[in-house]
């Protein structure tokens, strides 16, 4: 049975991925947490994504794959500092750089990375 059918969302097991109040005297199940490794690689992919370069980065490759140049000429800083930031990003598995003849084009390693920055900047440009 669906929550149209019920229509009574308070009656559906899923409710709490979309209400997060609920009665102070009501005991809460506690979240499911991840391995160890998952949070730390987590943790790794997040501190990747904190600098406002590597976002810009992220939301250029996002649109398209990219060489250096181009985000040089995109972002307005020098060569050396997008090599840096592309650097960390690789590292952390976020972007993958693949060499068309003398230039490597970088790309996302993944769609969920540029949902995390793109929803981070959303919610940053609401206030």
């Amino acid at each position: 049975m669906s929550i149209a059918d019920t229509g009574d969302l308070h009656n559906h097991h899923d409710h709490d991925a979309l209400d997060h109040t609920h009665d102070p005297f009501e005991p809460v199940p506690p979240a499911v947490v991840p391995p160890k490794e998952t949070l730390a690689a987590a943790g790794e992919i997040l501190r990747a994504l904190a600098a406002p370069v590597r976002i810009a980065i992220v939301l250029q490759l996002h649109q398209s794959q990219r060489c250096v140049h181009e985000l040089v000429g995109a972002l307005g800083v020098t060569q050396p500092l997008i090599s840096q930031h592309l650097r960390v990003l690789k590292a952390a598995g976020v972007v993958r750089g693949e060499r068309h003849g003398r230039e490597v084009l970088y790309r996302l390693a993944d769609d969920h990375l540029a949902h995390i920055v793109v929803d981070a900047v959303a919610h940053a440009e609401e206030g």
